[in-house]
């Protein structure tokens, strides 16, 4: 909801995060500057890429879009989406993951800035409106960090252009905890072309198995998965060696 009083320049906000607590905080941070207004919320990637459309001077708007999104349709994939169909919007990625690959992966995708959710509320008031006024911002992230981060944004090129895009789909389906017969039904193949797929994506990683193959291809960045399932993905490990 528009407050009264707005100056004509003021920046729209998107606000995209999982967690409500979470987002009603940042709606009331910044409500309580009259340079910002906050245009529109959303829960999940679905219905923000649904209030993509209805923005009104999107060249002026920045979707805060939280990485810590889930599912087949996640933060990764809504930045990815919204720079397709929107490319007018700024996207600010913002989260509490300070791992290099997940942020160079929120770049990679399409986000033109990170911003931590740790950063004290006038460094994030400054980052989004920054980031309106065309800036790459990276706010909050660890001294040393931008070389990680030049590294592993590489490292994505590299690993994204050997996967072929059929390849990926199979791997986020098998990081789903899917068998090859369940992958195959989501994808609409055989489930010999699953295998065949797998056996090509374990190649090209240099992995042994589903397992390898998920925990390489989520430190690499090329897929998202809970910090302490790349670690050690032992929740699906049953799932994933079943077929």
């Amino acid at each position: 909801m528009s407050l009264p009083n707005r100056p004509p320049h003021a920046a729209g906000v998107l606000l995209v995060e999982a967690i409500g607590v979470v987002r009603m905080s940042l709606r009331m941070l910044f409500e309580s500057v009259p340079d910002i207004e906050v245009v529109g919320e959303a829960g999940d990637a679905d219905t923000a890429l649904e209030l993509v459309p209805t923005v009104r001077n999107p060249s002026t708007v920045v979707a805060l879009v939280g990485v810590e999104l889930g599912g087949s349709h996640d933060s990764f994939w809504l930045i990815r989406s919204i720079r397709e169909r929107s490319p007018q919007i700024t996207i600010l990625a913002t989260g509490t993951d300070m791992r290099p690959t997940a942020i160079s992966q929120a770049l990679f995708v399409g986000a033109h800035g990170f911003v931590h959710k740790n950063s004290s509320p006038e460094r994030y008031i400054e980052a989004t409106r920054r980031a309106a006024n065309g800036e790459l911002v990276l706010e909050g992230l660890p001294r040393g960090a931008l070389g990680e981060l030049v590294q592993a944004i590489d490292h994505q090129q590299v690993t994204t252009s050997v996967l072929t895009p059929r390849e990926h789909s199979v791997l986020v389906a098998a990081a789903d905890g899917l068998t090859a017969r369940e992958i195959a039904r989501r994808l609409g193949v055989r489930e010999r072309t699953v295998s065949t797929h797998l056996n090509h994506i374990y190649r090209k990683l240099g992995a042994s198995g589903r397992v390898a193959a998920v925990t390489a291809a989520a430190r690499m960045g090329v897929l998202t998965l809970p910090a302490s399932e790349v670690v050690e993905p032992v929740a699906r490990v049953d799932r994933l060696v079943a077929s």
